[in-house]
């Protein structure tokens, strides 16, 4: 798509809600607006920058659409850096298709998805992963994962993979040198030097890129509740989602299936699931819910292994504390009772009473381990695999040096894993990168 300047619109807000806005960006915009929208009252200065003016919303023919609000913003202090214009009305689809179709009758064309943003972007306003973090706001499930598109929208991202850029402009330049000048520059040196900065840019980029802190970041993290039947797995759920979810009796075996729900603890969104009680059994459908039990084991972030601090462990349970990994969170319940379990480093609970919860919360956070507030991290899987491929070109570039190869290879290596980098930010103006970023987005962004 070309970088046009003509007159774009579409609807600006979702479906149902009570005001509905349609924006303009491009050339002719001002004039476009003074034919379909007039102030109810004269204004002195009327359509100047940021100011919101009421008055009516005309059709091509003169008959009123609606009651609006308008405003201006002109280029380049506007979101496009283009002339751009909103009217906002009631809310509904009527008025706003109206006001749609009035204003491509004046001149203005329909946006492509994503088009206002886009501009933005090859404008000069925003760079690529900024772009991005639009769409992670809008999409955002949970407060973290909102707080990371926001400090993405501020260049936190972009910062980092600046810095790093830069500094493999350094090393390709530093090489550059040294092969055009052998005799005033030595070459050793020059590896030495290139190979120890270029390991510390991997460092940061491995550190910045991880796969499971981005995803739990967007997505959330998988907690599951297991244990032997009647240990209080679904009075524990309960009690962390401060609701009555789970059935809860004194017969075992009483989950058969996966319960799954979701709750934001910290700013983080929890997705968490009780199981079946594990168990050999020869009933036909509990057999089924414990198999998908143990299949839950195997993806969960976080296992809350939850014992009943009233009656003696089993042997099974004492195998299964010698087995488990560092996703495991040991919960002593019933803490109301007669404890007769004493487990270092275990959490003790009473489901019943609610104590013990608010530190069961703290570790489960604790557990997962994810800084929200770290501005570097990325959290889109495009980014992760730009970084991926560039981790990739520095690690070929650092081999060629430490074989003792021509500096010449590490360059081509080093610049490829520079241009990784800009596909992150849309430096390296790779079309085929923007327009895979820019299909995903709704039209009105």
């Amino acid at each position: 798509m070309l970088n046009r300047n003509d007159a774009i619109c579409a609807i600006a807000t979702g479906n149902g809600g009570s005001i509905a806005i349609v924006r303009v960006s491009g050339e002719n915009a001002f004039s476009i607006l003074k034919r379909c929208f007039s102030p109810i009252k004269r204004i002195k200065n009327a359509y100047q920058h940021g100011r919101m003016m009421y008055g009516n919303v005309y059709d091509e023919s003169g008959e009123t659409i609606d009651e609006a609000m308008a405003v201006c913003f002109y280029a380049p202090n506007s979101y496009t850096t283009e002339d751009v214009f909103e009217i906002q009305m009631h809310g509904g689809t009527m008025s706003a298709q109206a006001v749609l179709k009035t204003l491509v009758s004046l001149g203005a064309r329909m946006a492509e998805p994503g088009e206002f943003t886009r501009r933005a972007f090859l404008n000069g306003r925003i760079d690529l992963s900024e772009a991005e973090a639009v769409m992670g706001i809008v999409g955002a499930k949970s407060q973290s994962a909102l707080r990371a598109s926001i400090r993405q929208l501020k260049g936190g991202v972009s910062a980092g993979i600046g810095k790093a850029r830069e500094e493999l402009i350094s090393l390709v330049a530093l090489i550059s040198a040294a092969t055009d000048f052998p005799d005033e520059i030595d070459e050793d040196v020059t590896a030495k030097n290139v190979s120890g900065r270029a390991k510390k840019v991997c460092d940061y980029l491995i550190s910045a890129s991880d796969k499971r802190h981005a995803r739990i970041l967007r997505q959330g993290a998988s907690v599951v509740l297991a244990g032997l039947p009647n240990v209080g797995k679904s009075s524990v759920m309960n009690a962390l989602l401060s609701c009555e979810r789970a059935i809860v009796t004194d017969i075992p075996g009483t989950t058969r299936d996966v319960l799954t729900e979701s709750v934001e603890l910290n700013g983080v969104r929890l997705s968490l699931s009780d199981t079946a009680g594990l168990r050999d059994t020869e009933d036909t459908v509990e057999k089924i819910g414990v198999q998908r039990a143990r299949d839950a084991l195997k993806d969960a972030d976080v296992v809350l292994y939850v014992l009943d601090a009233a009656r003696e462990m089993t042997d099974e349970e004492r195998e299964n504390l010698t087995e488990m990994d560092d996703r495991y969170i040991v919960v002593l319940n019933k803490s109301d009772l007669d404890s007769v379990i004493s487990l270092e480093n275990a959490v003790t609970i009473s489901a019943k009473t609610g104590e013990g919860i608010s530190y069961l919360t703290d570790k489960i956070i604790e557990k997962i381990g994810v800084d929200a507030e770290n501005e570097d991290l990325m959290t889109l899987p495009r980014h992760i695999e730009c970084a991926e491929r560039a981790t990739e070109a520095i690690n070929r570039a650092i081999a060629w040096i430490e074989g003792g190869m021509p500096l010449d290879f590490a360059a081509n290596d080093l610049t490829e894993a520079l241009n990784a980098l800009g596909d992150i930010t849309g430096e390296s103006m790779n079309e085929n990168v923007i327009d895979r970023v820019f299909k995903d987005f709704c039209v009105g962004k």
